[in-house]
């Protein structure tokens, strides 16, 4: 078991399949997200990771909150600090992130992550002009764990990449097709201007062709 040090306590991330275990039952679509999500794409171990991420829908949050009842919620209200989310609660928008555990002595297990929608469509909370179909959002691993497309998460993570976020777009570039390159340029471009891993979703370095 690998617990790591956090700023506000210890994180001992749920496995894949766990999280699968306690969100299958919910009505609505939830996908696991972050670098676990970059795996689950590419289908094999990458990195160790500091957390796990489950992305929900705004919409609904209080999902959340049936899929760990008995645990421990809380937002990150304002960003930077973390405050107990009271049960039905519902988080202001600028609420992105809520740490969940299933006690006070336990360790962090779970980051919820919530993200916009207008009607069918997901609307990114840095760009509201990119946006894609609910149903396109995300893939199902082989496993049957719900996972989000990892161009959208690579999407977020272009914002800063970090040594991680390096290593993950260079795990998951081989297998993104040309439209998925495609909708990722042009989010970033539209987002951020300007980037580094552009040309490389065009196929022009090492990496290669792009995928048919």
């Amino acid at each position: 078991m690998t617990r790591i040090r956090a700023p506000f306590g210890a994180w001992d991330p749920a496995p894949p399949g766990e999280v699968a275990a306690r969100f299958s039952g919910l009505e609505c679509d939830w996908w696991v997200a972050g670098g676990t999500a970059v795996e689950l794409a590419v289908g094999h171990r990458i990195r160790s990771h500091g957390d796990i991420d489950v992305l929900l829908l705004r919409r609904d949050q209080l999902a959340a909150q049936r899929a760990l009842p008995g645990w421990e919620w809380w937002a990150a209200d304002p960003p930077g600090s973390l405050r107990p989310w009271a049960p039905g609660e519902v988080l202001p928008p600028g609420v992105h992130d809520i740490w969940c555990r299933p006690g006070p002595d336990a360790p962090w297990r779970i980051q919820v992550m919530l993200d916009e929608s207008d009607g069918e469509e997901w609307v990114s909370r840095r760009d509201a002009l990119v946006r894609r179909p609910v149903g396109t959002l995300g893939a199902v691993s082989a496993e049957g764990i719900p996972f989000l497309a990892p161009e959208v998460q690579l999407y977020y993570k272009a914002k800063a990449p970090r040594p991680k976020d390096e290593q993950d777009f260079a795990a998951v570039l081989p297998v993104l097709t040309q439209p998925q390159r495609r909708w990722l340029a042009g989010a970033i471009t539209r987002t951020y201007g300007p980037h580094p891993w552009t040309p490389r979703l065009a196929g022009r370095d090492r990496d290669g062709p792009p995928a048919p």
